[in-house]
């Protein structure tokens, strides 16, 4: 199995730079940060920041300073041995965003799990957070389900990862479109990562400790801040089901709210000029 080093970073996007926990990929587009606020964009539970491309492109065409990387464990990032928990993503995200001199406070846009781990740095570093937008967000205790139980048993759930584990993950795409059209090529990227050992690992620990169902407590007090938060959701997603978009606006009480018809979990990757558009007014308003 092929080493995550230098050699294997060489041809990819962006940068890298060292936090206490690893090598972190990242890559910065747009304006400059001094004359506007950046824009923190933070992917889900596997797919790193190629998830990303459309809404980095037309984010920072329109002149938007923004900011996207590889959460611990995924992409080009380091795989540390380490508890994959909201902890572990907050250490990364502070250090990154300090590391880099990015002026506080920023935007977020968290997608999926990114929608949680954006949920829980607002929650616990209200200040540096200034508008705040979730994109078919995890987070939430999902009705009717307990996760993939076998997955979270010890010593079971290493041996379905290690047998069957990446056959899983790729099939797993499948069902975040609702027009699967971009599947293929979202699918041959999604195979690089996992030639480097630890990515396997990092979403067992991610399921087993991770911020997918966990966060309704951040949610409540997030949804008494002030800030304006945007909540766009695809009505065919069924990795965090629409339904589930009741109970967020709910929630986030003065969140205004999207519902986009014919996409599915990934709305930005299906109907990309229409959440650009969004987006880009919610954040320059």
């Amino acid at each position: 199995m092929p080493r995550l080093d230098a050699a294997a970073r060489a041809a990819a996007p962006g940068d890298f730079v060292t936090l206490s926990d690893g090598v972190t990929h990242y890559q910065i587009g747009g304006g400059s940060a001094d004359r506007a606020t950046p824009v923190v964009l933070v992917h889900g539970f596997s797919v790193p920041f190629f998830v990303w491309d459309p809404t980095f492109a037309g984010l920072t065409a329109a002149g938007l300073p923004v900011l996207r990387y590889d959460l611990f464990g995924r992409g080009y990032s380091d795989r540390p041995r380490a508890r994959y928990d909201i902890d572990l993503y907050d250490r990364q995200l502070v250090q990154l965003i300090r590391t880099l001199g990015l002026p506080e406070p920023v935007d977020f846009v968290g997608l999926s799990m990114g929608g949680a781990i954006a949920v829980g740095f607002a929650d616990r570093h209200p200040a540096l957070v200034r508008r705040l937008v979730l994109l078919d967000p995890a987070g939430l205790p999902m009705p009717g389900t307990t996760g993939p139980g076998i997955l979270k048993v010890p010593v079971l759930g290493e041996i379905v990862m290690a047998t069957v584990g990446k056959r899983l993950m790729v099939a797993g795409l499948t069902g975040d479109f609702h027009d699967p059209a971009q599947l293929p090529e979202l699918s041959r990227k999604y195979r690089a990562q996992m030639r480097y050992p630890g990515f396997l690992r990092a979403l067992l620990s991610t399921i087993r400790h991770g911020p997918l169902q966990t966060m309704a407590d951040a949610y409540e007090r997030v949804g008494r801040h002030a800030r304006p938060v945007l909540l766009v959701w695809g009505t065919e997603d069924k990795t965090v089901p629409f339904e589930l978009s009741e109970t967020a606006r709910a929630t986030l009480p003065t969140a205004v709210f999207h519902a986009i018809h014919g996409a599915g979990h990934v709305p930005h990757l299906e109907q990309p000029d229409r959440i650009n558009r969004l987006l880009i007014d919610f954040l320059t308003s």
